[in-house]
């Protein structure tokens, strides 16, 4: 695995969204990025790409997608972090000690069976690569920073990685992490929690709003970045839009105080985890999301990045997907 020096001597980054399985996808990214497959992976010259995590799940190409990540990553073309949907898979395939009333750290029921089970599927019949896998998943950093720029899954909370470093002294977990992280009110909970799923607010009056999907959620996304917000509009940020009439719903004291905000200032960090639509763009002028709902038949997106201060929407290129992972170009 690249060590810090190493990362930093590479002339450039490539940094790419949640791939959720759309492996035949990511081949005419990585190729449209420059990168051949040479000596077991695909690699570039002189950059290096950057995975935000989102490997599994939901794809019809999971076990693929897997496969050109690690041999990667091993072979020093490629870093990778920890998605959500990666320690999901952690939590769900690993026994739960006695005393917490459950058989695995992540409860078999039916949302959850349903999240991962494609992924299941498709190993059902390599169940030693799947091992192997989640074994692999436990070493993935839960962030990464260079001099110029930062990369995390979903929030870049600068008290909680300080206070995560001071502990741990590293980036990356380990099992006893893992089982303690299952306490949604322990450090390693909450750590987990805000790095890989990011910020949200309780819906009021125990209200629910219901994706697409038909998923209902009882809580909305929000932003980490958002400068004096008075409204929940102000700092709502997913695909599924609230409620009209609580848009303009004011923030209370409490819920503006358990809110944070990366500085402006600060060197430029990239997430995923968001489902956006559109053309990519930044969100700020020193924060990308790179994940525009592959999955969902949308783009597999990637940020070109050559350590300038401020991002530049034109240094986004992406793949457009369809079933079955292939379409011709739309018009911009």
């Amino acid at each position: 695995m690249l060590t810090q020096q190493e990362l930093n001597e590479y002339s450039g980054f490539d940094i790419i969204g949640d791939i959720h399985g759309c492996a035949k996808t990511l081949v005419k990214l990585l190729q449209k990025l420059g990168y051949r497959f040479i000596n077991g992976c695909y690699r570039h010259s002189s950059r290096v790409v950057v995975y935000l995590g989102d490997i599994v799940d939901r794809g019809p190409h999971i076990r693929e997608a897997l496969e050109i990540v690690h041999s990667m990553v091993e072979r020093k073309a490629a870093v990778c972090i920890m998605g959500n949907h990666e320690y999901n898979a952690v939590s769900y395939c690993t026994p739960a000690p006695e005393g917490l009333g459950r058989r695995y750290l992540r409860e078999h029921n039916a949302h959850h069976n349903r999240l991962i089970g494609e992924t299941l599927e498709q190993f059902a019949a390599y169940p030693v690569e799947w091992r192997e896998y989640i074994e692999w998943f436990t070493t993935l950093p839960l962030f990464y920073e260079t001099d110029s720029f930062r990369v995390v899954h979903a929030c870049w909370d600068q008290a909680l990685i300080d206070q995560y470093r001071d502990t741990y002294h590293c980036n990356r977990v380990n099992s006893e992490f893992i089982v303690k992280s299952v306490d949604r009110q322990s450090f390693e909970g909450r750590l987990m929690d805000r790095l890989t799923r990011g910020t949200d607010i309780p819906l009021p009056e125990e209200r629910v709003i219901t994706s697409k999907d038909g998923f209902q959620r009882r809580f909305f996304r929000t932003k980490f970045w958002a400068q004096s917000p008075k409204t929940y509009g102000d700092v709502a940020f997913q695909p599924d839009p609230l409620p009209k009439d609580l848009v303009d719903r004011p923030l209370s004291d409490l819920e503006k105080s358990n809110l944070i905000c990366y500085p402006k200032g600060e060197r430029p960090v990239f997430i995923g985890h968001y489902w956006l639509q559109g053309k990519p763009k930044p969100v700020t002028s020193n924060i990308a999301c790179l994940d525009y709902s592959a999955v969902k038949y949308g783009r597999l997106a990637a940020y070109r990045y050559d350590r300038e201060p401020v991002l530049d929407a034109s240094k986004f290129m992406w793949v457009y997907v369809d079933p079955p992972e292939w379409r011709e170009p739309e018009a911009e």
